[in-house]
């Protein structure tokens, strides 16, 4: 694990966010439906409840980041270990060229994906529906933890970049990362949910994170051909995830 991939990942939740505003942004305001009326307009009412459904959500995302780091690390440990490393370095590029187009409207390509998740989160539902309303922070920390599972192609990109981190300690610490980037956004949705639901849904705002997270992309999947290509030629070797060195 690098520095460059956890700010990486933290910049794809900070700049993806946008659309977990679309995908995130009901159940976070359940998570204060059942307060008094007069406690759901006070932002400090409502701060333990949304930072209790965020820290399951985020304890979610590290969960499944440490399973991805346990997978890259073992995938990467059965010889020609540079070019493992590498061509997951570049899936994870690729990937995150696809959801920033899907953030901006211009592509679907992650609709298909977020498919594949579609049977654990059917499995998940009914426990979730369980937990609606909300009626403490511990009740909203069980649905943020339950929630962190749904199908979204934003967290399945930064879940190929966390395969990449060469551990699970730096697949956790990879997706805590992406968790903390989208934690701006939606505790914002907690005290302002109509506001900003309808920034994040403004195109050219949804445009403009999108690009930037292709931009991202496309830097990290150039830099890993030239990589690869060093690799190829024998004047480089990777020793960790996002590292490559010329060789002696």
């Amino acid at each position: 694990m690098t520095p460059l991939l956890v700010v990486s990942a933290w910049l794809m939740g900070l700049l993806g966010s946008t659309h977990c505003v679309v995908m995130c942004g009901g159940v976070v305001a359940m998570t204060c439906s059942a307060l008094p009326l007069a406690k759901r307009l006070s932002a400090r009412a409502q701060l333990p409840y949304t930072l209790a459904y965020n820290a399951g959500r985020i304890g979610s995302y590290s969960t499944a980041g440490a399973i991805a780091g346990a997978i890259g690390a073992a995938l990467a440990s059965f010889g020609l270990v540079e070019r493992a490393q590498l061509g997951l370095r570049l899936v994870a590029g690729a990937m995150m060229i696809a959801v920033g187009l899907y953030v901006a409207g211009l592509g679907r390509a992650l609709r298909g994906l977020e498919k594949v998740g579609e049977p654990l989160w059917r499995l998940v539902v009914p426990f979730a529906r369980r937990l609606v309303p909300v009626r403490s922070p511990s009740g909203a920390f069980a649905l943020g933890l339950l929630w962190g599972w749904l199908p979204c192609g934003l967290v399945y990109a930064a879940l190929a970049a966390a395969v990449t981190s060469g551990s699970a300690l730096g697949g956790a610490a990879t997706m805590a990362a992406f968790g903390l980037g989208t934690l701006p956004m939606l505790l914002a949705m907690g005290s302002a949910a109509t506001f900003v639901a309808r920034a994040a849904r403004v195109r050219w705002v949804r445009t403009a994170a999108g690009m930037a997270i292709v931009a991202f992309g496309i830097v990290q999947v150039v830099g890993t051909g030239r990589a690869w290509a060093d690799v190829r030629a024998g004047r480089a070797h990777v020793c960790c995830a996002g590292h490559s060195h010329p060789s002696d």
